[in-house]
């Protein structure tokens, strides 16, 4: 398997595969409250079924190449992922996201590996177009897609339910010549 450095603290990002499904939930029940405010990635990992069958899907996802899961790695615990929920190939779009337990919040750790990712599927996927959506009231992950120069492109109202309560949803993006050029050395 391989691993990226995230930099000189010694994070590290590396493929998130359903034989570590304990890890992920361990991951999961320390971050549980925290993660799931704003996001389903929480309810999805219930226990070690669910959390190995949640992998299997992005495992699925890998192979037909329609999405991919990374976690991140800090001291050698899994404090958080990046992940494309969705890639299309032959339309050029894909949707990246995230998520953090509190431990790991504030390092920037997130916004290096979603750049990761994201130079990778715009240089070796083609990928044209990058969305980012987070829920209006996730200022965290709205942060992030600042940092990383995304433009937001509107917001759809009450358009996710999640735990019962409707949501405002902020859609964000980058194009491919945007993301190329913010990269080029000034």
């Amino acid at each position: 398997m391989y691993a990226i450095s995230l930099g000189d603290d010694g994070a590290e990002l590396r493929p998130l595969e359903p034989w570590q499904a304990a890890e992920f939930l361990a991951h999961m029940d320390r971050g549980r409250e925290f993660i799931g405010r704003h996001i389903a990635l929480a309810d999805a990992a219930a226990d070690l079924a669910s959390a190995r069958a949640f992998l299997q899907g992005y495992a699925d996802k890998a192979a037909a190449d329609t999405g991919r899961i990374h976690g991140i790695w800090t001291d050698g615990k899994l404090v958080g992922g990046v992940l494309f929920r969705t890639m299309d190939v032959e339309q050029r779009t894909a949707e990246a996201g995230c998520w953090l337990e509190p431990s790991a919040v504030g390092r920037g750790l997130v916004t290096r590996a979603t750049r990761l990712i994201i130079d990778w599927a715009v240089e070796e996927r083609g990928i044209h177009r990058v969305e980012w959506w987070a829920a209006a009231a996730n200022e965290a992950s709205i942060a992030v897609a600042r940092r990383l120069g995304m433009t937001r492109d509107g917001v759809l109202r009450e358009g996710r339910l999640h735990r019962g309560k409707r949501h405002d949803m902020e859609i964000w993006s980058v194009l491919a010549p945007e993301w190329r050029a913010a990269r080029q050395p000034s």
